[in-house]
């Protein structure tokens, strides 16, 4: 049986995303539930990596970090100004067709 990807979202994601991809489903962990807000990077892409989520993100921080070859179980990146309809809709589609191992150490661009 196919395992779904459940998403973290960092503090830059609007609350209709989230909301959003709750409601078709997807499983979302938010900065503010994991008790993380304001935390460094690092410590969130340590977050994703040991309770097996992938990090939606809007900041290009954490694609500097993907660069450095930072550790991590998988990034989506959207620019800011990505209308809200065209984010969940590029995440649910990762949902659905992709498993948690295929986003390992890679960054996915909506």
């Amino acid at each position: 049986m196919r395992k779904p990807i459940k998403f973290y979202v960092d503090e830059h994601v609007a609350t209709a995303v989230v909301k959003g991809l709750r409601r078709r489903g997807a499983e979302v962990l938010t900065v503010l539930d994991a008790g993380l807000r304001s935390a460094p990077d690092e410590e969130h892409l340590a977050r994703v990596q040991t309770g097996g989520y992938v990090l939606f993100t809007q900041d290009n921080d954490f694609l500097r970090l993907h660069a450095t070859g930072f550790t991590h179980a998988g990034i989506v990146y959207a620019p800011q100004g990505t209308a809200v309809g065209d984010i969940i809709r590029g995440l649910m589609l990762i949902h659905q067709l992709l498993e948690p191992g295929d986003m390992q150490g890679h960054v996915e661009y909506l």
